[in-house]
């Protein structure tokens, strides 16, 4: 856990304990139903858990805030914000069945009150959020159509402004057209130093 307390002092040993706890769950789960790779599990805090938290390095969201997860897999990167940010409600959602399974029995043995799992589609959902989280699922403009009218139309003074916040790597500069209305990219090696960050970033954007 010292990978988790050197980027983020301010976490609490509540905190930290349930971040400890999630590798031995999925651990527990990957071995019944393949949500990670067998290999990227000897990476499993640095490539899903620290790129997850990344997002929270940008920002901490406001309480009360409203974030959807899109094509959230085993639960990332909700999971990890779940813990991080307690008082922000996630809802995260997949198409695939057994991965919402785990991602629920992964929230339950943590007790984070803040998680809702859905196995649906984004597009069908009627509701609004503050904020769309996602890990690379797919292209930039494909994934705008997915999200299209799930964002609030504003976020309360002072916060930031409702947004998406797309974890993604390698060269985007061809998926970033309309509908993607870009407002910033932060290379996530000026937040981490392991060599897996070098080329991976954070693109926040409206559509």
């Amino acid at each position: 856990m010292e990978l988790i307390r050197s980027y983020f002092e301010h976490f609490s040993e509540e905190q930290l304990a349930k971040f400890s706890a999630l590798k031995p769950l999925y651990e527990y789960w990957n071995a019944r139903i393949n949500v990670i790779s067998r290999k990227d599990m000897e990476n499993f805090y640095v490539h899903h858990v620290l790129h997850s938290l990344a997002i929270v390095r940008f920002t901490s969201f406001f309480s009360g805030a409203k974030v959807l997860d899109v094509g959230t897999g085993g639960g990332f990167p909700g999971i990890p914000l779940a813990i991080a940010l307690p008082e922000v409600e996630f809802h995260l959602v997949d198409s695939i069945g057994k991965k919402i399974k785990v991602v629920r029995a992964v929230a339950e043995a943590l007790q984070l009150s803040n998680v809702m799992a859905s196995q649906t589609r984004a597009e069908t959902l009627k509701q609004q959020y503050n904020y769309v989280v996602s890990r690379a699922v797919t292209r930039l403009p494909i994934f705008s159509s997915w999200i299209k009218g799930k964002l609030e139309k504003n976020n309360p003074v002072g916060a930031l402004s409702p947004a998406v916040l797309y974890l993604k790597g390698g060269d985007l500069e061809d998926e970033l057209v309309p509908p993607v209305q870009p407002i910033e990219i932060v290379s996530l090696h000026s937040y981490f130093r392991e060599a897996f960050f070098e080329t991976k970033k954070l693109v926040v954007f409206r559509v």
